[in-house]
């Protein structure tokens, strides 16, 4: 989608600060982050949210989720703790609509979180 950030960025068309690429999933640094690590995940493929979600997006889902953990390690955050967050809808924070994957650390986290 042309209008989408995350696609542009995905495209290549939008600079980011790349920190994991593969077939399916793409994360890069949050530019304005709300931790010391903030690292958005994206499908390649646009979804606008997980409301959006098919059964068939399992696997993909979940590969976003093993790669942020893998990520916590690779940033040095896995010892000390991690947030993985998915916003789905205004109400919930989401800003852009192509679902995507927070992974938040390097500082103490607050509950709740809103």
């Amino acid at each position: 989608m042309s209008d989408c950030l995350f696609c542009r960025i995905v495209a290549g068309e939008v600079p980011a600060k790349v920190v994991h690429q593969d077939d399916e999933v793409v994360a890069f640094r949050d530019i304005d982050p709300k931790a010391p690590t903030h690292v958005l995940l994206v499908p390649r493929r646009h979804i606008p949210s997980l409301r959006e979600t098919a059964d068939a997006d399992a696997a993909l889902l979940g590969r976003m989720i093993m790669i942020a953990r893998d990520l916590a390690v690779r940033e040095g955050i896995d010892g000390s703790g991690y947030r993985v967050v998915i916003n789905s809808g205004p109400q919930a924070g989401q800003s852009v609509f192509h679902v995507h994957v927070h992974l938040l650390g390097g500082r103490a986290m607050a509950w709740p979180p809103g």
